[in-house]
């Protein structure tokens, strides 16, 4: 057998649009160059694949063997063009999805320390919900996702190999009326003051969704850009927030009432039933086989301690910056190193 790709397509397009004419308008070719292509195959094959029909043409048995056939291979080789593309472009950039929180107070960290070390020249880290991980990673928009977990029953295709445990706690102003409360407080009563969150706090598919789900009634939330400023309103005295426990550890204060003894111990931990809220952050990729080389190193670097100890230090991560309705944090290529300061 002899036939081509080219072939085997302009055959499809014939089965697809159901006439010669159709087909060689759609190749811009002449309507006898689409009949030359079909003859070969005639010949090649020994069926006469299709008949004159009233109107268009009409597929043999053979014939619609082959165009389904065709139509697969033909498909199977566009997607061969699209990975070996892919493989050659990430060979020199590492495209990162991160859902929010881990954006902001994990993955200037871990890229920090492993960065320089991964195959990929450089290194592009943008926030996107959770719900959507599925969907970039198979079109290949990005080439791993760290943060939240995607849905299980939308996650065929993928591995998910989880990295970092993690606990959110409630937290409010030591000033705060509620910073006095030693009892479980009531959730109707937490839900009368206002609530503070970053950009991906109620995401559905995260933990903390999850639980604000299960509320019989969601607080009255005031979302902003960032979990440190929804921190920095809460501590001026302003409301609550389901916080990282590991985030918020080095400045909460035993103290009741009054200003803290230690300035800097400025927030109390509330009693609420369901808390402290555990959590899982993974690193999500195509399969084995579809994942690039700097996608694996990355996630097998997420896996160590020592990234672990980097990711919940208290020293402060590099910062993300808006740019359009995305934040994007401020990496570097690596032949240059990263950034000063």
């Amino acid at each position: 057998m002899a036939f081509t790709l080219h072939q085997l397509h302009t055959f499809a397009l014939v089965a697809k649009l159901g006439s010669l004419r159709a087909a060689a308008e759609a190749l811009g070719v002449s309507q006898a160059a689409v009949s030359q292509t079909v003859a070969a195959l005639r010949a090649d094959l020994g069926d006469e694949l299709i008949a004159r029909g009233r109107p268009g043409v009409l597929l043999t048995p053979g014939g619609r063997v082959l165009a389904d056939r065709a139509d697969r291979i033909t498909g199977l080789a566009q997607e061969l063009r699209r990975d070996v593309t892919h493989a050659a472009s990430s060979a020199r950039e590492l495209r990162v999805l991160a859902t929010a929180a881990f954006a902001e107070h994990a993955a200037g960290r871990l890229i920090d320390l492993f960065g320089p070390s991964l195959p990929s020249t450089a290194i592009d880290v943008i926030v996107e919900s959770a719900v959507d991980i599925p969907r970039l990673l198979t079109e290949r928009v990005y080439d791993i996702a760290l943060g939240a977990q995607p849905a299980p029953s939308r996650s065929r295709g993928l591995r998910i190999v989880p990295f970092l445990k993690y606990q959110r706690v409630v937290v409010t102003s030591i000033r705060h009326p509620l910073a006095q409360r030693t009892e479980p407080i009531p959730m109707p009563e937490l839900l009368a003051v206002p609530w503070f969150c970053g950009p991906g706090t109620f995401e559905p598919e995260t933990e903390e969704g999850r639980w604000f789900g299960g509320l019989s009634v969601l607080p009255d939330a005031v979302a902003l850009t960032s979990e440190n400023d929804a921190l920095a309103a809460v501590s001026s005295g302003e409301g609550v927030m389901l916080a990282l426990s590991h985030v918020v550890a080095p400045r909460l204060s035993s103290a009741t009432g009054g200003p803290p003894a230690d300035p800097a111990r400025d927030l109390a931990r509330l009693p609420v039933a369901g808390t402290p809220l555990s959590g899982l952050w993974t690193a999500t990729t195509l399969d084995r086989e579809g994942a690039s080389e700097s996608a694996r190193a990355l996630e097998r670097a997420a896996r160590t301690p020592e990234a672990t100890s980097a990711m919940i230090s208290p020293a402060g991560s590099r910062g993300l910056s808006m740019q359009g309705n995305k934040l994007r944090a401020a990496l570097w290529s690596q032949g240059l190193g990263p950034p000063p300061g």
